[in-house]
């Protein structure tokens, strides 16, 4: 009677050690904090390429404020802009895709991957009645919301020294040939005309496709007709001459010597040092050399749009990234409350105030920071969609259009080799994807 008895006390121990483990352990995973809500011990993944994030590491500023509050602690992945576009997608395929990741939109061309199959649906969420309705397409498919993004609407300019252009007596051209002759001027003063990056891939694109305004004027209903096969790329003459007038400008040395070699990250140095006059970049830019050179007057730096082919419409991309939660994620409900965070009004302010070079974030309760003369500016010109938004095949292939920009540039393709790259590769991927528009 005693052995049984004993044993019985041991089993009750053991039941006992057990219970009080396993509340332990409950508590680890969830504890009170002193306003009285839960805080969770859980570590969320989030996966990025480098621009996909803020340099200014806002968001990871955010992220320890976020687990201060919840005990959710957010991990960050960043990878190589060239890299990340094929790594996210063989990681959803495979089911390894971090809980959270950020990707390009548009995400409701064919093109781009199947969000509805690897994201969840957001539809539900607070912040989709107060983010900018304009943006929503990018981030939806059909009638389904998929994404959060922050950044306003990216619009590209020559970022431009006015006193260097004042002391030469020269004019912002508006022309091809303007351009050129400003170019000219500036290069005989012993100045680098352009400072042109061309070691990240996507900076040498942007004149090729931002310039889809110009396009749209000459041609009616181009968008549409490029996405039902009806036009081709090589129907659109504007498009090689910019190619051209690239190849052009780099043989007259309006890039420098060194532009091969010449990276975005060192195009503050040669603006704010003044041994360049020109940057293809976003106005709020001209706050990083700021940022970065706190003598620099930035005063004296302007923005004019991008005269390549004749352009003078403004280039407007909606949304050029967003973060979405992976849908085979174990941490759904806890990236949903992250969103959450990331949306409320004082830490969006937070990261507007926190990211130098954004003019504005997509959410109206924010007031964007655009000076009187660059609103000005940017309301007396006309403004369309850029390419890469619109037309199916182009986006997914930016860096290699990169890659067939810089071989342009070393003599191993013509300008018009590279538009028969780029058609190609684009008549390659519209048939992997099964495109109906290409099954004839």
């Amino acid at each position: 009677m005693k052995h049984i008895l004993k044993k019985s006390f041991i089993l009750t121990m053991s039941l006992l050690i057990t219970l009080l483990a396993f509340t332990a352990c409950s508590k680890d995973q969830e504890t009170s904090s002193e306003g009285g809500d839960e805080k969770k011990n859980v570590t969320i993944t989030f996966g990025s390429h480098q621009s996909g994030l803020p340099t200014s590491g806002v968001v990871q500023e955010l992220a320890k404020e976020f687990e201060a509050e919840t005990g959710i602690k957010i991990d960050f992945q960043i990878s190589p802009d060239a890299q990340w576009r094929d790594l996210i997608k063989v990681k959803l395929d495979a089911g390894e895709a971090p809980d959270i990741f950020c990707a390009d939109t548009p995400i409701n061309l064919i093109s781009s991957m199947r969000f509805e199959e690897y994201a969840v649906a957001l539809n539900d969420e607070e912040w989709v009645s107060r983010i900018d309705e304009n943006v929503i397409p990018a981030i939806s498919v059909d009638d389904n919301i998929y994404g959060i993004t922050f950044p306003g609407k990216k619009m590209y300019f020559y970022v431009y020294n006015k006193e260097i252009f004042e002391n030469l007596g020269l004019e912002v051209p508006t022309t091809y040939e303007e351009f050129k002759s400003v170019c000219q001027a500036i290069l005989d003063a012993g100045i680098t005309p352009v400072f042109e990056a061309t070691t990240n891939g996507w900076h040498q694109v942007l004149p090729l496709f931002e310039t889809g305004g110009l396009y749209l004027q000459n041609h009616p209903d181009l968008y549409n007709k490029l996405n039902a096969n009806e036009m081709d790329l090589d129907d659109i003459p504007e498009l090689l001459t910019i190619i051209q007038q690239l190849k052009e400008c780099a043989e007259l040395g309006y890039f420098g010597d060194d532009y091969l070699s010449n990276s975005v990250e060192n195009a503050k140095e040669a603006i704010a040092t003044e041994k360049a006059a020109m940057f293809i970049a976003e106005a709020a830019w001209r706050n990083e050399i700021k940022a970065d050179y706190p003598d620099f007057d930035i005063d004296k730096l302007g923005i004019f749009v991008m005269p390549w082919g004749d352009n003078q419409v403004i280039g407007v991309n909606p949304a050029s990234n967003a973060y979405f939660i992976n849908k085979e994620s174990k941490y759904v409900e806890e990236a949903r409350q992250f969103f959450e965070f990331l949306a409320r009004p004082e830490n969006l302010q937070k990261r507007l105030d926190g990211q130098p070079g954004l003019s504005e974030v997509c959410w109206p309760e924010i007031p964007g920071r655009y000076s009187d003369e660059d609103q000005a500016y940017i309301d007396a010109h006309e403004k369309a969609s850029v390419v890469q938004v619109a037309v199916n095949y182009i986006d997914n292939q930016w860096m290699d259009v990169g890659k067939d920009l810089e071989s342009m540039y070393t003599g191993a393709l013509t300008p018009e080799g590279v538009l028969e790259t780029i058609m190609h590769r684009r008549h390659e991927q519209a048939q992997l994807q099964k495109d109906p528009a290409w099954a004839n």
